[in-house]
């Protein structure tokens, strides 16, 4: 049987988890990516006015178990069907990625290292360390642009469930980390060590 590593990426909301994930693509460019927002339970109801009836930024909004069992399977060398999910109307939709097996498999997302079951899967654990108001921006920026959101509902869902769900859940995974890298990317010397220890994968292969 091959040997899968997997590679977990986490930090708050906009913190650049992404950047890493493309860093990653330059020396690696054959592995399998699983963002954990696929993994988001449906919550159809909610709409820009009513948009902290549902906590996004709380462990219980993801189906954790599904994300174990296709984390499971990869590490087995056996392919699943990923989950798509619309963040316009918040749910699940009826399409899937078929995600075949790779040498290396990264998954990444706000809750990656508060599962401990996942955790336990993890051969690199990443926090992504990023000040507040930078993620803010981010995030309002994105929400705006990408998910059809209003100021006033990305504002009102940060102060009421994303700001006390990140100094809950998201930050305490920092003890967690192997590797803590500061702003998304900006630390050279924090990236290079994650670059090696990629490169080493590739070289088994």
């Amino acid at each position: 049987m091959k040997d899968v590593k997997i590679i977990g990426i986490t930090g708050g909301s906009g913190s650049g988890k992404s950047t890493i994930v493309r860093r990653i693509e330059e020396v690696c460019p054959d592995f399998v990516f699983i963002p954990q927002d696929n993994y988001y339970k449906s919550a159809s109801f909610i709409s820009n006015t009513n948009i902290t009836a549902y906590n996004f930024d709380h462990p219980d909004a993801f189906d954790s178990e599904l994300l174990h069992s296709h984390l499971s399977a990869l590490k087995k060398w056996q392919s699943v069907e990923m989950p798509q999910y619309d963040f316009v109307h918040h749910r699940r939709t009826n399409q899937t990625v078929h995600l075949e097996p790779a040498p290396l498999v990264i998954v990444e997302g706000l809750m990656i290292l508060h599962d401990p079951d996942i955790r336990k899967m993890l051969d690199l654990k990443i926090y992504v360390d990023t000040p507040d108001d930078i993620r803010f921006i981010r995030r309002l920026l994105r929400d705006i642009n990408e998910r059809g959101r209003t100021l006033e509902s990305v504002v009102k869902q940060y102060l009421e469930v994303v700001r006390p769900g990140h100094a809950s859940f998201i930050e305490p995974t920092k003890e967690y980390a192997d590797l803590i890298v500061p702003e998304g990317g900006q630390n050279e010397n924090a990236l290079q060590v994650l670059i090696t220890f990629v490169k080493e994968i590739s070289k088994r292969e």
